[in-house]
């Protein structure tokens, strides 16, 4: 890995990992692309620089939460589901879905129209009034359901951020609320994830990869710092529906690399 393969994929993660676009799934393309092999250190690189990622929620939202305590035990409650299912599927997840080019372009394109459908038929103005709008306000049942929407996206391609948006949405969520609630239950998440995978594949990083991985690190913060900001403000004015069509556009572009131009 160059430090400028290092840095594209810092810049990757920073983007994706709060749009409701996969995070996973375009690391994976951009890896196939930028043909970087699997090695032990990209994937020790992959889960690290997620971090970086993760660091920028908390620099964000830290004050928020002190302020909205009661917030903390609804993240803990959405927070479970997933780590059961995680933990329980772990080994699954890793030996079949990881990297695997295929589940990542078919969940890109079922997300991406499940994106699209939500966006178009889902009545907002009316249910958004009688929504949550706090995050101290969110129910236990409401917290639940959105850590069992978040659950999905252990497939990779699914989207964690798509995945918990529609589903507090559904449970009667504020769109900007559970934006916000999505951001803030990414920290926990991605932490244990990350632990989990260490636990079971310990990382081993020489000398000489510590530079492309603080690069990596450091890009994948401070382009999510911004990436989380600009959703804050699109998710007020904007619909969704234009992150299913690219999802869409995207995965249909890389069944036809992978399966014809490759072929």
């Amino acid at each position: 890995m160059t430090f400028l393969h290092a840095i594209i994929l810092g810049i990757i993660e920073g983007i994706t990992e709060f749009l409701p676009i996969s995070s996973t799934g375009h690391m994976v393309l951009a890896s196939d692309l930028l043909k970087i092999a699997q090695t032990d250190f990209v994937k020790s690189f992959e889960i690290i620089i997620q971090l970086g990622a993760i660091l920028a929620v908390v620099v964000l939202y830290t004050k928020k939460l002190l302020i909205e305590k009661k917030a903390i035990s609804k993240i803990i409650s959405a927070f479970i589901p997933t780590a059961i299912v995680g933990y329980v599927l772990y080994k699954f997840i890793k030996q079949y879905l990881i990297g695997n080019d295929v589940v990542v372009l078919w969940s890109l394109l079922i997300g991406g129209i499940v994106i699209i459908l939500f966006e178009l038929f889902y009545d907002k103005p009316e249910r958004e009034k009688q929504s949550t709008k706090s995050m101290s306000d969110i129910s236990y049942s409401q917290a639940i359901a959105v850590g069992l929407a978040q659950s999905v996206a252990v497939i990779p391609g699914v989207s964690r951020s798509a995945a918990t948006i529609i589903g507090g949405q559904l449970a009667g969520i504020s769109k900007k609320t559970i934006v916000e609630f999505s951001f803030i239950l990414a920290v926990p998440t991605m932490v244990a994830a990350t632990a989990l995978d260490i636990f079971k594949n310990p990382i081993s990083i020489g000398s000489g990869e510590m530079v492309p991985l603080m690069l990596g690190f450091v890009s994948a913060f401070i382009v999510a710092l911004v990436s989380i900001k600009w959703l804050i403000s699109f998710v007020q004015k904007h619909s969704l529906v234009w992150f299913g069509v690219y999802r869409v556009v995207v995965s249909l572009a890389f069944f036809a690399y992978f399966f014809w131009i490759l072929k």
